[in-house]
C-alpha cells in the first residue's frame, strides 16, 4: 500500500466527545424570556409598557410600606412621627388587630378557643382533601363541626350531641331508605333528624349553660375575619352536598321533584345575594312561630347556602350532561341500582369535570361573605367600615386596613385555586 493511499484513510475515533454545554441564549433566563416575554414584537411592547406600570406602582408603594409607622396609638401621632414624609400608619393594625380577626365583642380571654377549632379544621380537612390519606380519618372529619361549634359559642355540651345525634339518625334513615329511592332517603334523613333535634332540645334543661365547662358567647359577638372563615366554610360544606342533591333531581323522572329542583334553582338564580341576605335579616323570622328566636348567623348561613347550592346545582349538571350515555349504560349492565351507580361511577366522573366551577364559586362565595356588613353583622370589612374608622384616633385611615384585609383574603382564595389546580392534575387520569 502506497503512502498517498494510507492517509487518504479517514481516522475513526475510539470514544465519544464530550457533550457541550448549549448555547447561553438556548437555555436558562435567556431562553425563557425570549419565548415569553419577548417571542414577537407586539408581546416586546406589551412586556415593556407592563415593566413601566409595574415600576410606576412600585415606586409609588415601596416608600409608602418602607416608611410604614407601627407604635403609635393614632394617627395624628403617626403624623407627627412622619413630618410630612410619605409613609403607612400601621399602628392601626397592631392596635386593632384583634378586632379585625375576632371582632369587637368576642370575649378576648376565649381568643384561644377559635384559634384550636382553625387548627382543628385543617386536621379534619385533610382526610377530605387530600383522599390518599388513610379512610379512618374521616371520623376526625365528622366530630369536627360538633367540636368547633362548642368551641367557638361555648356553653353546654349537649347541644353538639344532640346534633350529633340527630345527624346519626338521619344517617341511619338514609342508608336504609336510600335503596328504594334517592330522594325518598335524602328527604327521610332529614326529617329523621328534624324529630332528633326538637326533642333535644325540649330535653336541654336551661340551667345547663350556666354550669357548661366553657362560657357561652352569643352569635352577635362574633365578628372580625373569623366570622368570614366560619361563614364561608360553613356554607361552602353544605352548599357542595345540597348541589349535588339539586342536580340530580333536577335531572329526576320524577316530575314532582324535577320541578321542586327546577323552580328553587331557577328562583335563587335570578335573585340577588343581597336582597337574600336582607330577608334573612328581617323576613326570614316571620316564617317561625312567634316565641321562637332564630339566630342571625343561623339565618345568614341558611340563604348564602341556598344561593351557592344553587349555582353548583347547574355546574354539577353541566358535568352530568358531558358525561357520554355509554356510562348510565355501563352502570345498568353492572346491575347497580341508581344509587350505586351515582355514587361509584357517575358522580366521581361529574365532580371531576365539574372542579374548576365549583371552586370559581367557592371562591366567591367566601369573598360575598363580606356583604354581610350591611345587615349589621360585624365581618372584617364591618369592623373597618364601623367601629375602627368610627373611632377618633383612626378616622383617615383606609388603605392599610383596607389592604390588610386584601391580603388576608388572597391568602384564603389563592390557597383553595392552588389546590383546585392540584386535584385537577391528580385527577388527570385520562391523560395518563
Amino acid at each position: 500500500m502506497s503512502d498517498t493511499h494510507a492517509h487518504s484513510v479517514a481516522f475513526v475515533r475510539t470514544s465519544e466527545i464530550p457533550a457541550a454545554p448549549p448555547p447561553y441564549a438556548a437555555t436558562g433566563p435567556v431562553k425563557w424570556m425570549r419565548e415569553n416575554l419577548f417571542a414577537t414584537p407586539a408581546n416586546g411592547l406589551l412586556t415593556i409598557a407592563a415593566l413601566y406600570v409595574i415600576w410606576v406602582v412600585l415606586a409609588g408603594t415601596m416608600p409608602w410600606i418602607a416608611n410604614g409607622i407601627w407604635n403609635t396609638e393614632s394617627l395624628a401621632q403617626c403624623r407627627e412621627v412622619l413630618d410630612g414624609a410619605v409613609g403607612a400608619c400601621f399602628s392601626v393594625l397592631t392596635e386593632r388587630w384583634n378586632q379585625l380577626l375576632f371582632g369587637f365583642k368576642y370575649p378576648p380571654e376565649y381568643y384561644w378557643r377559635p384559634m384550636l377549632a382553625l387548627l382543628l379544621f385543617f386536621v379534619a380537612a385533610a382526610p377530605v382533601l387530600f383522599f390518599d390519606l388513610p379512610r379512618k380519618l374521616l371520623i376526625v372529619t365528622a366530630l369536627f363541626p360538633f367540636a368547633a361549634y362548642w368551641l367557638i359559642w361555648g356553653g353546654t355540651i349537649l347541644t353538639p350531641l344532640v346534633a350529633l345525634a340527630g345527624f346519626a339518625a338521619g344517617a341511619a334513615v338514609y342508608q336504609r331508605l336510600v335503596a328504594g329511592s334517592f330522594a325518598m332517603g335524602f328527604f327521610g334523613a332529614i326529617i329523621a333528624a328534624f324529630i332528633v333535634w326538637t326533642v333535644g332540645g325540649w330535653l336541654i334543661p336551661a340551667s345547663a349553660s350556666q354550669n357548661a365547662l366553657l362560657g357561652a358567647v352569643p352569635s352577635r359577638d362574633l365578628g372580625g375575619f373569623m366570622l368570614n372563615m366560619m361563614l364561608g366554610v360553613t356554607c361552602v360544606s353544605l352548599s357542595v352536598p345540597l348541589g349535588i342533591a339539586l342536580a340530580l333531581g333536577r335531572q329526576s323522572n320524577m316530575p314532582l321533584i324535577k320541578w321542586i329542583c327546577v323552580i328553587f334553582i331557577e328562583f335563587i338564580r335570578g335573585v340577588p345575594l343581597i336582597t337574600l341576605l336582607f330577608v334573612a335579616s328581617v323576613m326570614l323570622s316571620y316564617f317561625f312561630p312567634p316565641e321562637s328566636t332564630l339566630d342571625l348567623f343561623l339565618r345568614v348561613v341558611i340563604m348564602i347556602t341556598m344561593f351557592s347550592s344553587a349555582y353548583i346545582a347547574e355546574v354539577i349538571r353541566g358535568g352530568l350532561a358531558a358525561l357520554p350515555k355509554g356510562q348510565y349504560e355501563a352502570a345498568d349492565s353492572l346491575g347497580l341500582d341508581y344509587a350505586q351507580a351515582m355514587r361509584l361511577i357517575i358522580l366521581p366522573q361529574a365532580l371531576k369535570i365539574s372542579i374548576p366551577g365549583i371552586v370559581n364559586i367557592a371562591v366567591g362565595l367566601f369573598k360575598d361573605t363580606t356583604l354581610v356588613s350591611v345587615i349589621g353583622m360585624f365581618d372584617i370589612v364591618g369592623m373597618i367600615r364601623g367601629p375602627i374608622l368610627a373611632s377618633t384616633e383612626w378616622n383617615g385611615v383606609y388603605w392599610e386596613l383596607l389592604g390588610f384585609a386584601s391580603v388576608l383574603f388572597f391568602i384564603v382564595c389563592y390557597g383553595i385555586s392552588q389546590y383546585s389546580q392540584w386535584l385537577e392534575r391528580r385527577l388527570a387520569t385520562d391523560h395518563r
